[in-house]
C-alpha cells in the first residue's frame, strides 16, 4: 500500500524487483495507492478502498486494514502483505507454504504479548471481513481500546484461533537485529543475522538512511551499511 508522498514509485519499483529475484515462480504483485504515477507496469495499481477516519486524528497504519475487504477489487487467492520499506534477503517462497490460515510477524519488543507486527502478513484475500467490519462498526471504542491496526488485527485473529507466527529468523528488525549492541555499532557494520529473509525498518529508519548510516535520532548508533544496495534496487 502506498498513500500520500512519503514514500515514492521508487519504493514501489525496488519492492517488486527484490519479490521477483526471490520468489519462485509466478505472482500478481498489487499496489493499492492513491498515486501510481512512476511506478513500473509490471505492478497492478488499484485504489485504496474507502476508510474513513475523522478529521485530526492520527492514522496510525488504519488503512492496512482494507486489505480484508470480503472482495477486494476482484482478487482471490493466497497474498502476502508487504511494507514498502523493507529489504528482502533471500527466498520468501516458504512464505506461501507455510500452513495456517493467517500468519504475521511476532512483535519483538514485548514477545509476551500477542501483537503481531503488520509489515509482513500472509491471509487469503476475502477470508477475514469481519475484521474490517468490526473495525468500521466500532471505529471509536477500538481506537480507544488499541494503539494501531497491528494489535487490533491480532487481537481479533487470535481470539479467533487463526493467528500464527512467522519463525522467528525470517523477519529481522534492522534496528534490534542488524545493527551491533553497543558500543560496537560505532567500529562494527550492520549485518544480516543467520536465517533472515525480510529484513523490516521501523520507527525513524529506511533503507536509504541504513545504506548513509543516518540514524535520524534513533538511540541505536549505526554504521553504514553499503550492502544494502545490493538488494533494495531495481
Amino acid at each position: 500500500m502506498k498513500w500520500g508522498t512519503k514514500y515514492g514509485p521508487e519504493y514501489v519499483n525496488r519492492l517488486y524487483a527484490m519479490v521477483r529475484r526471490h520468489l519462485k515462480g509466478e505472482f500478481n504483485f498489487v499496489c493499492l495507492t492513491d498515486r501510481s504515477e512512476g511506478i513500473r507496469d509490471e505492478v497492478q495499481c488499484l485504489p485504496i478502498p474507502e476508510l474513513t477516519l475523522p478529521n485530526g486524528e492520527p492514522e496510525r497504519g488504519w488503512k492496512k486494514l482494507t486489505t480484508f475487504e470480503a472482495d477486494l477489487h476482484g482478487l482471490r487467492g493466497t497474498a502476502l502483505f508487504l511494507d514498502l520499506d523493507v529489504v528482502i534477503v533471500d527466498d520468501i517462497t516458504p512464505f506461501f507454504e507455510v500452513p495456517g490460515e493467517f500468519l504475521i510477524i511476532h512483535d519483538w519488543k514485548r514477545p509476551w504479548r500477542i501483537t503481531g507486527n503488520s509489515s509482513v502478513y500472509r491471509f487469503e484475500l476475502g477470508a477475514h471481513a469481519d475484521v474490517l467490519q468490526q473495525f468500521r462498526e466500532n471505529q471509536a471504542q477500538t481506537k480507544a481500546d488499541f494503539r494501531n491496526e497491528q494489535a487490533f488485527l491480532t487481537a481479533v485473529l487470535h481470539e479467533q484461533g487463526k493467528v500464527r507466527y512467522w519463525e522467528a529468523s525470517w523477519c529481522a528488525s534492522y534496528k534490534y537485529h542488524c545493527i551491533p549492541f553497543w558500543p560496537s555499532s560505532y567500529w562494527r557494520e550492520p549485518f544480516i543475522p543467520a536465517g533472515a529473509r525480510i529484513l523490516i525498518f521501523h520507527g525513524v529508519m529506511n533503507p536509504p538512511d541504513a545504506l548513509e548510516g543516518r540514524t535520524n535520532g534513533n538511540w541505536r548508533h549505526a554504521k553504514p551499511a553499503p550492502w544494502i544496495a545490493q538488494h533494495w534496487r531495481e
